[in-house]
């Protein structure tokens, strides 16, 4: 079978789609990735064929937008970026699809693999990385700053959504991407994320459960993997520096912002300022080190990319943004985690984890030295969060996420 992935976002987004097809290849398919010319590299690394369909200056346009990280706002450039790759994605689709020998793996944002299959009959399934996006009018994720409004009557919870859709979501996409459909001779649809984002072939929740329980108003085609964990060490190594680091002191504090964030100047002096306040050791990883504080301390180093898989065991807690792939490392670590949401899935995330005892949470708004240094001290003083974290990395251990979402594909794809 020649499975055709086709990830959106960033490195958070494409890494586990990476992760499941190097496994597939393994499985003996042929596997194509068709994402954007930035993850080349890494795709082109794991042994996998490479298809660009967003530009790199596309790309970096939505990467450097200053709305990218609003709450509210950071849908734009998003949407920008996803409606430009229509185009490009259809007809390399095109091109690769085979009735029979082809299987698409699709990503909730990939709207032209989800027209593809309702154009052509091809199987695919929908992958989720995280609960956000799985629509729901009963556990409803969290809203910007942490607002949880699971506990409405249903009915409000409802015209919540349908208010969202229509004056948030579906204004910044219906319009082009009807035009675009009209193209291909397929129907006008509407509240996009309501339904029809999904397969209806197969809808595969990559998490545990335990992370994001099932809905009742779920799709009924939503099974069950777990956190599909790979950042290839192999890829991304861990330098000679980097270790003597890890090995010559006590265990340090983690801090990433995020793979795409070009906006973290505030979130790394304020994290630097914490480990100097705590006299704590820390890590800082970030693709763009010109947003990091000058002259950094001795006792904390930087990097444009760690594995997390290799760098979370040793260390003592991890400061993030609420990305899942993140998260999900921390998790799978058994180290408490110290969040800052700032848009899309993160507080929701973040919410998920502090329901779970793992993690504290500041808000953007709030993130000074003084507050990290206080939630850093708290959550590393409390024992229950540390026996918390331990218990999940526990419950993780053992499971191959990567394996489950293969299996569940392998079987979709036998059964079309």
């Amino acid at each position: 079978m020649h499975f055709l992935l086709t990830p959106f976002g960033s490195s958070g987004d494409v890494h586990p789609y990476v992760g499941i097809g190097r496994r597939l290849r393994e499985r003996g398919h042929a596997v194509t990735v068709l994402t954007a010319e930035p993850h080349r590299r890494v795709v082109e690394g794991a042994g996998l064929e490479f298809v660009s369909v967003y530009t790199e200056h596309d790309y970096e346009a939505a990467t450097h937008h200053p709305d990218l990280w609003h709450p509210t706002r950071g849908l734009k450039p998003v949407a920008r970026l996803m409606l430009l790759g229509l185009e490009p994605t259809w007809r390399e689709l095109e091109a690769r699809y085979v009735p029979g020998k082809s299987f698409l793996v699709g990503h909730p944002l990939s709207f032209a693999t989800r027209s593809f299959e309702e154009k052509t009959g091809a199987p695919a399934a929908t992958p989720h990385l995280s609960p956000f996006s799985l629509r729901t009018a009963h556990q409803v994720p969290a809203l910007p700053g942490l607002v949880d409004v699971s506990g409405l009557p249903l009915g409000i919870k409802r015209a919540l959504w349908w208010l969202i859709d229509v004056t948030q979501l579906d204004p910044h996409l219906v319009p082009e991407l009807n035009r675009w459909r009209a193209s291909k001779g397929l129907p006008a649809v509407r509240r996009v994320f309501r339904e029809w984002i999904n397969s209806p072939r197969l809808v595969l929740a990559l998490f545990p459960e335990w992370f994001g329980a099932r809905q009742p108003d779920w799709p009924r085609a939503v099974e069950f993997a777990s956190f599909p964990l790979w950042d290839d060490p192999h890829v991304n190594p861990i330098d000679a520096e980097l270790e003597v680091f890890l090995s010559s002191g006590a265990p340090p504090v983690v801090a990433t912002p995020g793979s795409a964030n070009r906006q973290a100047e505030r979130f790394f002096a304020a994290v630097v300022g914490a480990l100097e306040r705590l006299g704590r050791r820390g890590l800082l990883l970030t693709q763009y080190p010109e947003q990091l504080p000058r002259d950094l301390p001795a006792t904390i180093v930087a990097r444009k990319y760690a594995p997390l898989s290799r760098v979370l065991p040793r260390a003592v807690a991890l400061i993030h943004h609420g990305g899942i792939g993140t998260a999900a490392q921390a998790f799978a670590a058994g180290v408490p985690q110290l969040v800052m949401p700032m848009a899309f899935d993160q507080a929701d995330n973040a919410l998920r984890a502090q329901r779970l005892g793992v993690a504290r949470s500041v808000l953007p708004k709030r993130w000074t030295g003084d507050a990290v240094a206080a939630a850093l001290r708290a959550l590393l003083g409390d024992p229950a969060v540390v026996a918390a974290a331990a218990r999940r990395r526990d419950d993780l251990r053992g499971i191959d996420g990567i394996a489950l979402a293969c299996d569940a594909l392998e079987r979709s794809a036998t059964a079309a």
